[in-house]
């Protein structure tokens, strides 16, 4: 049995990093864990291939060579899920569809001859047994939460992992909290399982055998959901991490309390996590409210931030406009507080209604869906009617972008940063990627670009100031390109559907 893995292709996104691939001769930033996890449940015997469509071009030879063709992926990457589902259509090759997209909403793709939905260690060895009998149901779908502990390591063989900025794994499943508009306790539900502390260091092993040195992404929904069993399990990541001499720089997510743990902030800086992204959303009280966000509630936020900064983790931070207790001065708002709380890497959306979510069923109830969410919320869309006028919200949010990511306030954002910043372990050594990326970013932004001053003032500055901190520096500098990019785009969006 001949199987052909395919993970369709992102759009340009906020997070997709595009524009700053070029710098470090990388071709995407993530490979797709759940494909590769999957490719593991397989029978050993089969031949499998995988395509993940944002590295290498699928070609038609691929999808002929294959009995069978199991595609994944996530909302943003419906229309290519449609594109790859048309294609193995007429060539005649079976397609079995899995993960987010279709656990959500598989009834809007036609073409695929098997949905195996929810979490796969439920649903797919069922499908696996009824598909080799040559019975297999059109839908296979369970709400049921699994043991993760019998949870394969991903087959990392099938895919180069120098194409790629970070690798991924993944040690928990399922968040405490209950935000209105996420869709994560619909996947994964309120209850986080774990593995074990064994089965995360023989993944670890396992990437570090692949040649992989760099970055590892945690993918955990909220890392901190069970925080006695990850106090228990992190000592065993630092003993890992010190004797293969820290070749892992950790990234990950997780809910603003991780600031109020002064004991679990130095056990995540000492096993080398350098960034952890944080749902921040909004500045206004009622919003936090409307939206359930209660672990961000009645707290200086500000401060909670520059305590995590302080452990040497950079926070990544989520922004939401568009909540219907949103005052007219949210912008203005939103403005200040992200250049306050210096989250350099700031993602700015607005408000989206994700499908089976809690906003999307009060929604629905009200009258006032318009359309499925695109699952990017970065695209100035918004799929239903607001409380505050439509075009209000996107010429604000047009707004917030163009300011916090034109040069000069950007710069000044990475020095609010760099100067709450404190690295608390030795630095992994300089390599030829950083070394380009200097260079590259020299070119276009010191050289090339059109507000080269601001860059020149903002390098010169770090160098003298942030020695410390000076590959924190440049990279955000990069960063900075494929942001401005992002933020191009946005402002060529209709404001009128």
């Amino acid at each position: 049995m001949n199987i052909l893995l395919i993970y369709p292709k992102y759009p340009d996104t906020f997070w997709s990093f595009k524009h700053v691939l070029k710098f470090i001769s990388k071709k995407a930033a993530f490979p797709p864990l759940g494909l590769l996890t999957i490719a593991a449940m397989l029978p050993k015997k089969w031949e499998k291939q995988l395509v993940d469509m944002n590295v290498t071009n699928l070609k038609d030879k691929h999808i002929k060579w294959a009995d069978c063709v199991f595609i994944s992926a996530m909302i943003t990457q419906k229309d290519s899920v449609k594109d790859v589902i048309d294609r193995c259509n007429k060539l005649g090759t079976k397609v079995v569809a899995g993960g987010p997209v279709f656990t959500t909403g598989y009834e809007e793709f036609e073409g695929a001859d098997h949905f195996v939905l929810g979490e796969a260690e439920v649903t797919f060895p069922q499908f696996l047994e009824d598909f080799r009998n040559g019975c297999a149901k059109h839908v296979y779908e369970s709400d049921a939460r699994p043991d993760i502990t019998q949870t394969p390591v991903p087959l990392w063989d099938l895919i180069n992992t120098k194409h790629y900025v970070a690798l991924p794994v993944q040690y928990s499943r399922g968040c405490p909290c209950d935000c209105e508009f996420c869709d994560i306790i619909i996947m994964n539900g309120r209850v986080p399982r774990t593995k074990t502390s064994s089965q995360l260091l023989k993944e670890l092993n396992a990437i570090y055998r692949t040649g992989h040195r760099g970055t590892v992404f945690i993918v955990d929904d909220n890392f901190i959901g069970n925080k006695s069993k990850l106090k228990k399990m992190l000592p065993k990541v630092i003993r890992w991490q010190k004797k293969a001499k820290y070749p892992f720089d950790l990234l990950t997510e997780a809910s603003l309390n991780l600031a109020d743990d002064e004991e679990l902030l130095d056990l995540m800086s000492e096993a080398g996590f350098e960034k952890v992204f944080v749902g921040l959303e909004t500045p206004a009280e009622e919003s936090l409210a409307e939206c359930n966000k209660f672990q961000n509630e009645n707290r200086d936020m500000v401060t909670a931030v520059k305590t995590i900064q302080n452990h040497g983790m950079e926070v990544l931070g989520g922004f939401i406009v568009g909540f219907d207790s949103d005052p007219e001065s949210i912008f203005d708002s939103q403005i200040n507080f992200i250049q306050n709380i210096g989250v350099a890497t700031a993602m700015v959306g607005i408000l989206t209604a994700l499908p089976k979510t809690r906003l999307y069923n009060r929604l629905k109830q009200e009258g006032r869906l318009l359309k499925s969410s695109s699952g990017n919320n970065t695209d100035a869309s918004i799929n239903f009617v607001p409380k505050m006028d439509r075009e209000v919200i996107i010429r604000g949010y047009q707004r917030i972008l163009q300011t916090i990511y034109s040069p000069k306030t950007y710069y000044e954002r990475i020095n609010t940063f760099l100067e709450e910043y404190k690295p608390t372990r030795k630095r992994r050594r300089i390599k030829f990627m950083d070394i380009r990326g200097l260079f590259l970013s020299i070119w276009y932004q010191g050289i090339v670009g059109k507000k080269r001053r601001y860059y020149w003032k903002f390098m010169t500055k770090a160098f003298f100031r942030h020695r410390r901190s000076f590959r924190e520096a440049v990279t955000l500098s990069v960063y900075g390109h494929h942001f401005r990019k992002i933020v191009e785009s946005v402002h060529k969006a209709p404001v009128t559907d």
